[in-house]
């Protein structure tokens, strides 16, 4: 039987979904098919397993939310054009599928061996050229000297961590969906200006 693209995605995008929404660990092989609209057999047949399905999609939602990233890193900014532009296309992206963090903090602890020999994650966390400009730019003294790997962890966190605890943030501040959106919006500004200023403070 030849297998049917429609059926594919179908199953693709129901499983993406609960995984999200559920965890790996907490969606069934049967949960994917019902929400798929389709049998175990049929399942099975295009996936084999809850494992391939689950590799399948990580590795297809890296891709498609780090190309742009990447394509900053790597570009020719200057180095304050590169962060606030990184900063702005991640938050962009996270507002746009707000449980990313949480489902990729759960693969990260779920298949931490696998991952670390990724490449495209090895590279999400940051990028030859990113670095080595970090460095340059320390020596030519437009910035003080940075740990690449200190001022990465940094930006990522400063992005990611509101995502990670959003129930927490909403709760506390009494927010509504709308108003989380428009105070991570602010957060666009606020981390740059943070980044840059921690950059260039002696």
């Amino acid at each position: 039987m030849a297998k049917n693209k429609n059926t594919e995605q179908k199953i693709f995008d129901a499983a993406t979904e609960l995984f999200m929404e559920k965890g790996v660990d907490r969606t069934s092989v049967r949960d994917i098919a019902s929400k798929a609209g389709i049998n175990l057999a049929l399942m099975n047949y295009y996936f084999r397993s809850k494992e391939n399905l689950f590799d399948a999609i990580f590795t297809n939602l890296v891709k498609e939310n780090t190309r742009e990233l990447l394509k900053i890193l790597d570009s020719d900014m200057d180095l304050e054009e590169k962060v606030q532009n990184y900063v702005n296309a991640y938050i962009d992206i996270l507002t746009s599928n707000p449980l990313l963090v949480p489902f990729f903090m759960a693969i990260i602890h779920r298949s931490q061996d696998k991952i670390t020999k990724m490449k495209m994650i090895s590279n999400l966390y940051g990028t030859e050229k990113f670095s080595q400009q970090i460095v340059d730019e320390g020596k030519k003294g437009t910035i003080r000297r940075t740990d690449p790997s200190h001022f990465f962890v940094d930006m990522i966190s400063l992005i990611t961590f509101p995502f990670a605890i959003r129930p927490l943030i909403m709760d506390r501040n009494e927010m509504s969906a709308e108003d989380f959106n428009l105070f991570i919006h602010e957060r666009k500004e606020h981390v740059t200006n943070l980044l840059l200023k921690n950059m260039k403070d002696c």
